[in-house]
């Protein structure tokens, strides 16, 4: 049996090659992260197997997140065993075999290499492409939420210092009727000097009805006693960090359908149900 530790990084990885007596075959194998740095694995692998029997080699890496995924990917589609260990397990099994505090790339992918000795390392297997893409679109999601919550705050902070009033006379300052108004009124003194007829279209449209003409006439008094600190600077900083957040949010909309595609080509009525109170717990508490 032939045992191979491989330390994961970025542009390169080290390979240790090791032989069921504990016999250091190679501990100078070095691959770049590339289709050649596979390929030499690769041949390097099959030139100390006499009988090119692949099932004689065990393949060990350190789950270190996406770097080492193209590589699974590689040498899982060759056909190799492989197996994913938890770098705190790595850690404590270094520890345990030397007092050394030494910590190399070579002694890594060594201390790999011997604990696949051992029965106990979790056999890696590829999940289903939808699955795969799911994890990768909501981790994306995850990201586009964050970074549209940054925006609100920036709006928050805008508000706050151009037309500190406003929050006290809407539902909400991220609703839609709110930005409407904000986009095309940035200002205290744009409102106040806004005709009647005009803001009232503004919120009655943008709110579907729910405000009208005395939101309007409301808005336009406290308009005229705001505190606010108005700057033809502060006003364009608000307007565009409003089409930003509208922006992102048109992204996340696209990406709820992609996701809801995959969800369906999955097809499965257990799957399909934990997809969906997941999706709908996820989209709920992003979406507060």
């Amino acid at each position: 049996m032939i045992y191979i530790g491989i330390d994961v990084a970025k542009e390169k990885h080290d390979c240790c090659i090791v032989d069921s007596d504990g016999v250091i075959i190679n501990d100078s194998l070095r691959i770049s992260n590339s289709r050649e740095g596979f390929e030499l694995l690769y041949s390097s692998i099959l030139s100390i197997l006499p009988s090119k029997d692949i099932s004689n080699v065990k393949i060990g890496l350190e789950s270190t997140g996406h770097y080492s995924t193209n590589l699974q990917n590689f040498l899982y589609a060759k056909g190799f065993s492989l197996s994913i260990l938890n770098p705190l397990a790595t850690n404590l099994f270094r520890k345990a075999q030397t007092l050394r505090k030494t910590k190399t790339d070579k002694t890594d992918a060594l201390v790999i290499a011997k604990m696949l000795f051992s029965d106990d390392t979790k056999s890696y297997s590829p999940v289903s492409y939808q699955i795969q893409e799911l994890k990768s679109l909501t981790r994306h999601r995850y990201r586009l939420i964050s970074y549209r919550g940054k925006l609100k705050i920036s709006i928050t902070r805008l508000i706050d210092i151009i037309f500190p009033e406003l929050p006290k006379h809407v539902w909400s300052i991220h609703q839609s009727s709110s930005y409407c108004l904000l986009s095309e009124l940035p200002s205290p003194k744009d409102v106040a000097n806004c005709h009647l007829t005009k803001l009232t279209h503004i919120l009655s449209k943008a709110s579907r009805g729910k405000y009208g003409k005395d939101k309007a006439v409301a808005l336009k008094e406290v308009a005229s006693y705001s505190i606010g600190t108005s700057t033809r600077s502060l006003s364009f900083e608000l307007q565009q960090t409003i089409r930003l957040v509208q922006s992102v949010q048109a992204e996340i909309d696209a990406l709820d359908l992609q996701i809801k595609e995959v969800v369906t080509e999955i097809n499965s009525p257990i799957m399909y149900n934990k997809l969906s109170l997941y999706f709908h717990l996820l989209y709920y508490h992003t979406n507060l």
